[in-house]
């Protein structure tokens, strides 16, 4: 049977067309000194820590950890930072329709938006701003924001408001009408944890 690592020039034409695979060029010579230097870099990494005392290796550890201590601070750090940068608003601000498009549209491509269509002459109205501005002052990723309602969409019915908006990507996510939804004027910590959920799903950005 013919040698398959045997150096004819049939072997070569078999390898040429992937019959065979392809020569190992090396020379035992060559692979026995690959194998001598692995064997020496070990060793000498073995008598590297052999030769050293317990304070010295005490300290090598001590620098190690200070070292894996120093990357974690750097990361956490960076991470603080990044939530500090989203962490901007904290209220509720006022805006007119003009303003929609930039101020919500817009903005919800960076940050998720809720928006209150509201009526001040409704109490359930000034109820849910008052939820509101807890929320924003937890959420201070999310940007919070409040239209009146029929300067929003002409002719919106009383019976609608409070009305919240969510935005997210430039689209709208959710549409909320109604006290009732909250409990109307018996808002409760229920209407709170509803409230938070809503706030919540209005992530990615959050």
């Amino acid at each position: 049977m013919d040698d398959p690592n045997a150096d004819t020039e049939w072997n070569d034409i078999l390898r040429a067309r992937g019959i065979l695979p392809p020569k190992d060029e090396k020379t035992e010579e060559e692979i026995n000194d690959l194998i001598d230097e692995v064997i020496a870099e070990r060793v000498a990494k073995n008598n590297s820590l052999d030769d050293k005392t317990l304070d010295e290796l005490d300290e090598l550890e001590d620098e190690q950890d200070d070292r894996i201590l120093l990357e974690y601070r750097m990361k956490r750090m960076k991470e603080m930072q990044q939530i500090a940068s989203k962490e901007k608003y904290g209220e509720v601000r006022q805006i007119s329709k003009p303003d929609f498009v930039k101020e919500v549209t817009e903005a919800s491509k960076e940050c998720s938006v809720i928006v209150h269509l509201y009526n001040d002459s409704i109490p359930a109205c000034k109820l849910m701003s008052r939820h509101l501005s807890e929320l924003a002052q937890r959420y201070k990723a999310v940007k919070f924001l409040k239209i009146v309602a029929d300067q929003c969409i002409p002719n919106y019915p009383d019976r609608n408001v409070p009305t919240l908006l969510v935005y997210v990507n430039g689209d709208i996510r959710a549409n909320m009408i109604g006290a009732i939804l909250f409990g109307g004027m018996k808002m409760t910590v229920e209407s709170k944890w509803l409230l938070r959920q809503i706030v919540c799903s209005a992530g990615p950005f959050y």
